[in-house]
């Protein structure tokens, strides 16, 4: 038996984070981590091995670009496939989300769909029927 893959979801939105729960719930082999705030994403990265990491941009206290960049520059984190998952749609905010090491930029409102491609893409896990 495989371990289930851990992903972290972070978003300050209640009604945000469930849809984003909601729609990789259903891919088969995940472990889901749901946290409110970029600070508080930081304090569950030392307790557990995360395999991918969905952020939002704009939260209170440390937003989703210092959480990248955190998490890029950091030897112990900086391996994570990060899915920026924002309402920031320009290119100039592409630019810089991408640059600070995300792998992916998905601009709200999402399609649950796209977002379950990139969790299977970085993941490698199937989606239950």
């Amino acid at each position: 038996m495989t371990l289930p893959a851990k992903i972290l979801i972070v978003e300050d939105s209640p009604t945000t984070r469930a849809m984003i729960t909601s729609a990789v719930e259903v891919i088969d082999g995940l472990e889901i981590f749901e946290s409110k705030s970029g600070f508080e994403a930081l304090k569950l990265l030392p307790h557990h091995s995360f395999d991918l990491i969905l952020t939002d941009i704009n939260m209170p206290d440390i937003n989703g670009l210092e959480l990248v960049n955190f998490v890029k520059k950091n030897p112990d984190y900086k391996h994570i496939p990060l899915i920026i998952i924002t309402t920031e749609g320009s290119e100039k905010d592409k630019e810089k989300g991408l640059s600070l090491g995300a792998d992916e930029y998905l601009v709200k409102p999402f399609d649950p769909e796209t977002l379950q491609r990139l969790v299977k893409k970085y993941l490698k896990v199937g989606v239950r029927q």
